[in-house]
């Protein structure tokens, strides 16, 4: 297998370097005809080698998670920078190619969400405990792409950044307006609005966590006659608002779920009404999730192709009023995550164990590099259903961003 693996690493690191020290204390040295970065790996078994020769995109994280293999030399964050930049060259690992190939195949059913599922899925990673969330999270608990406008800004202030510029897209422009929050989190969003924006909010979720903890929230900050959490399902939706928001929870529908999912935004709209939903992307045309992200952590989650949300959106009788594209700051808002978790790692595993702690900060490494050499990035979409429904030109925009905050 050693001999079968080292053929594979010679044709896929066309880019940077890689050195491998083998179990058998042996190295490899793998140079790319390209500049990159360089990183060294410790396989440590032979199970460790069979997980990169047989199944990569899953065997490699699930390696490191059991020890079986780890960084030599250099940090989790360099050797997966190798990895997942050389992962995107034409050619790579036959085995994961073909793997790809089937999950491609199979998404429909891997994304397949009704209302049970869609609750599980949530749960799965959402109701991991608070406590968690806490060793990471700014203040208001805002689990989403920060917005950066100088990119020196703390977490907490790009965080509320972030809500200022979805607030002014969203026209909040007179006191009383009610507005749906689909995927409310822990309910920083919908407080911030009713609070600074005299809006009526309601929140709706499918993490029984979130839930009680932003109710919670909404009676200690005097805002629950403001603002109403609500464990619902969004296409159960059967009311009109002035304003709709979504922010982070648009990854969980599923492809074939976007129809219903505009629909109900245009059914759930009323004539004047303004939407603006936020979401990770993807700029290279649609593809499927990573198998390990799909198994620890999202489960049925999928960061789409603009091609195939604008689809739906076409047929749902919405006009997308405003489209913007987030590209590094989602990457900047990770590596935060990544200091703050790094600084607090060992009550993770006092919270969890070892394994849960590897997963974890595996995953935050794997999701900031997603961003920065794979071309996933954030969209915002406003929408509406009026053709007349928000001005003609941005100028608002830069006017409540301006004066609130």
């Amino acid at each position: 297998m050693k001999r079968l693996l080292d053929r594979i690493l010679h044709h896929f690191i066309g880019a940077g370097a890689l050195a491998v020290r083998w179990p058998d204390g042996s190295f490899s040295h793998y140079q790319g005809s390209k500049a990159g970065p360089s990183a060294g790996v410790w396989l440590k078994n032979q199970q460790a080698i069979q997980a990169l020769i047989v199944n990569p995109g899953l065997g490699f994280g699930e390696a490191y998670m059991e020890g079986n293999l780890q960084p030599h030399d250099s940090t989790l964050y360099d050797l997966l920078h190798v990895l997942m930049l050389n992962a995107m060259t034409p050619g790579g690992h036959v085995a994961e190619r073909l793997a790809a190939a089937l999950r491609y195949v199979r998404r429909g059913w891997t994304q397949f969400n009704p209302a049970t599922r869609a609750r599980q899925n949530v749960a799965h990673h959402y109701d991991l405990g608070n406590s968690l969330y806490a060793l990471f999270l700014d203040r208001d608990w805002q689990y989403s792409c920060a917005y950066f406008r100088h990119g020196d800004e703390t977490l907490d202030e790009a965080q509320a950044a972030k809500k200022r510029h979805i607030a002014a897209k969203l026209l909040l422009d007179r006191p009383g307006l009610e507005v749906l929050d689909i995927g409310c989190g822990w309910g920083g969003m919908a407080l911030t609005l009713a609070r600074d924006y005299g809006a009526i909010v309601t929140g709706i979720t499918l993490s029984e966590e979130q839930l009680a903890f932003a109710r919670t929230r909404a009676h200690d900050e005097g805002l629950a006659d403001r603002v109403r959490f609500e464990l619902l399902d969004y296409r159960t939706l059967h009311r009109r608002f002035d304003r709709i928001v979504s922010v982070g929870m648009f990854e969980h529908v599923g492809v074939g779920h976007y129809p219903i999912f505009f629909e109900t935004i245009h059914r759930s709209l009323r004539d004047d009404g303004v939407a603006l939903v936020h979401s990770i992307g993807r700029s290279d045309g649609p593809g499927t999730t990573n198998p390990w992200i799909n198994k620890y952590i999202f489960p049925g989650g999928y960061s789409p192709a603009l091609s195939e949300v604008l689809d739906a959106v076409e047929g749902s009788g919405l006009w997308m009023t405003d489209c913007e594209i987030l590209r590094l700051h989602y990457a900047k808002t990770i590596a935060i995550w990544s200091e703050r978790f790094a600084a607090r790692r060992a009550e993770a595993v006092a919270l969890y164990d070892e394994r849960f702690a590897r997963m974890f900060e595996f995953y935050l490494a794997a999701s900031e590099l997603a961003f920065r050499v794979q071309g996933h990035m954030n969209f915002q979409l406003q929408l509406s259903r009026s053709l007349t429904a928000v001005p003609l030109t941005r100028d608002y925009m830069a006017m409540v961003e301006g004066t609130v905050g």
